[in-house]
């Protein structure tokens, strides 16, 4: 047991950005003070923040550290916010195991890399068919309006079952689930779970050729759990991809060096798509655990009930982990990135979301190789008020 590190607590999260792509510059002068710091909460808990790659992976893989629901405290936003209720019933991301383990092997199957790269056919055709509908705009466009919000808002669609036609709807509830109007979060779980159950009832009758009909036919989950299934997927599916998109193509807009790189060799575009998940580490606001006992962390003594924060942007930007962390970097190995989580709660849906991206940028660079910002770079609205960060509208032409 090493001794006790004395280290400065912070009152809240540093959340002011100085630069669209950069996170935070407390963040990185925390991280250079020690990579554990001592925070407090907006209910007035003091937990901790993780800044360094290290402890954050540390956090991420060790047992002791609880996902569930009831014991989460958000880092930002009101008090009201942190009043969490147990994870209902198949909301396994809000669960430790043997329950979040049993609902993980119930779609582990249906999301490896294998079943992604059989897939691929058809997420190429719709990447291609929200191209065309883009290029018979005319420009100026909305980048996300017109291709990054619908290319993995229609693939979700499409592998769940859920209408496409009811994008709408639901993506005006997530926008209202990511944000911290405590009121308006309550009514949004209100009024998706009361779309999926009337979804989950339709096809139990139907049992179509999907996700949630294969869910259904192959298994004893109840109409609940089969609605927090499908909550998880579409919302998380569709706005990490959705924002991706959209704040990558900004980033690579506003490095012309580095777009010229990837033109130029394509088979950098895997690395690529890597680097721009770890260099816009879009989850802004971190991942939560609380220790379920005494913990020691990077030499601090984390208690039994203290919350963490692992702060993924500034975890994605340590430079003991990743050289010249600033910069953007197509032709480096971003691997141990933690944008998509780490440990028994790593995304389960992040190969579905590497296939999205690395088709999106390829087919979307390819496709329009004159594209470019139709606004100055300082006037792309930001999506600051939200916890999956991105661009609001992305104006472009070509």
């Amino acid at each position: 047991m090493t001794e006790q590190v004395a280290v400065d607590g912070i009152a809240g999260l540093p959340t002011e950005r100085s630069a669209p792509f950069d996170p935070p510059a407390e963040l990185a002068r925390l991280r250079a003070r020690h990579p554990v710091t001592p925070l407090r909460y907006p209910d007035g808990h003091v937990g901790w923040l993780v800044t360094g790659h290290a402890a954050a992976r540390a956090v991420l893989s060790d047992a002791r550290f609880s996902a569930r629901l009831e014991l989460k405290r958000l880092p930002v936003g009101p008090a009201g916010a942190a009043a969490m209720q147990p994870a209902p019933p198949g909301y396994f991301l809000g669960m430790d195991p043997p329950d979040h383990t049993r609902y993980r092997k119930l779609l582990a199957g249906r999301f490896t890399a294998r079943r992604m790269r059989e897939l691929e056919e058809r997420i190429g055709e719709v990447v291609d068919e929200c191209l065309d509908d883009l290029a018979g705009a005319e420009p100026p466009v909305d980048l996300v309006e017109r291709f990054a919000l619908p290319v993995p808002s229609r693939v979700m669609c499409e592998l769940l079952g859920v209408p496409y036609e009811d994008r709408a709807h639901f993506q005006s509830i997530s926008e209202a689930l990511l944000g911290f109007d405590v009121a308006r979060m309550e009514a949004a779980f209100g009024e998706i779970n009361a779309y999926l159950y009337q979804l989950v009832v339709r096809k139990r009758a139907e049992r179509p050729d999907d996700l949630l009909g294969d869910l259904i036919s192959q298994t004893d989950l109840d109409d609940v759990e089969l609605c927090s299934i499908a909550f998880l997927l579409l919302v998380a599916g569709h706005e990490t991809s959705a924002n991706m998109l959209g704040i990558g193509t900004f980033a690579l807009l506003a490095n012309p060096d580095q777009l010229a790189a990837l033109r130029a060799d394509p088979a950098l575009l895997p690395g690529a798509v890597d680097e721009l998940l770890r260099y816009l580490s879009i989850p802004q606001y971190g991942i939560t655990r609380t220790a379920l006992a005494d913990v020691e962390l990077a030499g601090c003594q984390v208690r039994e009930g203290d919350v963490v924060t692992v702060s993924v942007p500034a975890v994605n930007r340590d430079p003991e982990r990743f050289p010249d962390p600033d910069t953007l970097d197509v032709t480096r190995s971003a691997a141990g990135h933690v944008t998509f989580g780490h440990g028994v709660h790593q995304c389960i849906g992040q190969a579905l979301a590497l296939v999205e991206l690395r088709l999106g940028f390829g087919r979307l660079l390819e496709r329009f190789p004159t594209l470019r910002l139709a606004v100055p770079a300082a006037e792309v609205p930001m999506r600051a008020d939200r916890q999956i960060y991105g661009v609001h509208r992305l104006p472009v032409a070509w």
